[in-house]
């Protein structure tokens, strides 16, 4: 028997089903995303593709998207399937907020795209959504942030810190390495660390690089460029200063 790789319902003779697998590999090729959560903050980061000379700035869709006034979204893979996900997000948290006459909790939105997610990998005629997301942001009355993600398969999981997309497990080292296990991150020091470890993978610096903040009570500030590159001006002085430290001194 073979189409192991074309059916979706069908696993193949070692337990894979490669259409899942091959929507990972769509979500490896997509521009990086980053979410770090701090003390009283939690802080989304990604890559901003660049625009062409003809193209609208104004116009073009961010990759960080607001689905209810206290959940963020972002997400690496296709855009088209995450423009899909990312409706269906917004409109089930309007309907649960409408039914229960309570905004929707984190996990509960996670928990429904993660469904979504799983339930195109099971139906005929469909394929599973090429993205992986992360949501990220705070439940009603509560200062705790959240942060999860999501993946094509239809798992998700919680997190402190996490990266996706293309060079993501470099991302994530640096994270691991970096991220305060008592997590008493300032914001000022939780918007530094997302920066600082998306210029791990974004060469062109500030300009390609889009910053959302989110805080207790539905504050969401968009960090402007010039915010996100007296951040990165401060990084890279910290980075020339450490490599002058590093030089042998020269004997007299």
């Amino acid at each position: 028997m073979s189409g192991y790789d074309s059916a979706l319902s069908i696993f193949s003779p070692d337990g894979h089903v490669f259409q899942v697998e091959y929507a990972l590999e769509a979500v490896k090729r997509g521009t990086s995303a980053v979410g770090v959560k701090g003390k009283q903050c939690v802080v989304l980061g990604c890559e901003r593709r660049t625009t062409l000379k003809l193209q609208d700035p104004r116009i073009t869709p961010s990759k960080i998207n607001k689905i209810d006034n206290h959940v963020l979204l972002t997400f690496a893979g296709l855009n088209a399937d995450a423009r899909i996900l990312i409706d269906k997000a917004r409109l089930e948290a309007q309907s649960h907020k409408l039914t229960v006459e309570d905004p929707v909790t984190i996990e509960y939105l996670t928990k429904y795209v993660a469904g979504v997610q799983q339930r195109y990998t099971q139906s005929g005629g469909t394929r599973p959504f090429g993205i992986s997301t992360i949501i990220a942001g705070f439940d009603e009355n509560d200062t705790v942030p959240k942060l999860y993600q999501t993946e094509p398969s239809g798992i998700y999981s919680a997190w402190k810190a996490n990266a996706i997309g293309r060079s993501s497990k470099t991302v994530r080292e640096f994270l691991e390495k970096n991220y305060e296990k008592e997590n008493d991150l300032t914001d000022a020091a939780t918007i530094k660390l997302t920066i600082k470890s998306l210029l791990e993978v974004v060469q062109t610096g500030a300009k390609n690089i889009e910053i959302c903040v989110m805080k207790p009570g539905r504050v969401i500030t968009q960090l402007t460029n010039e915010e996100i590159e007296k951040v990165v001006e401060e990084v890279e002085a910290e980075k020339a200063a450490e490599a002058e430290k590093k030089k042998p001194k020269k004997k007299d």
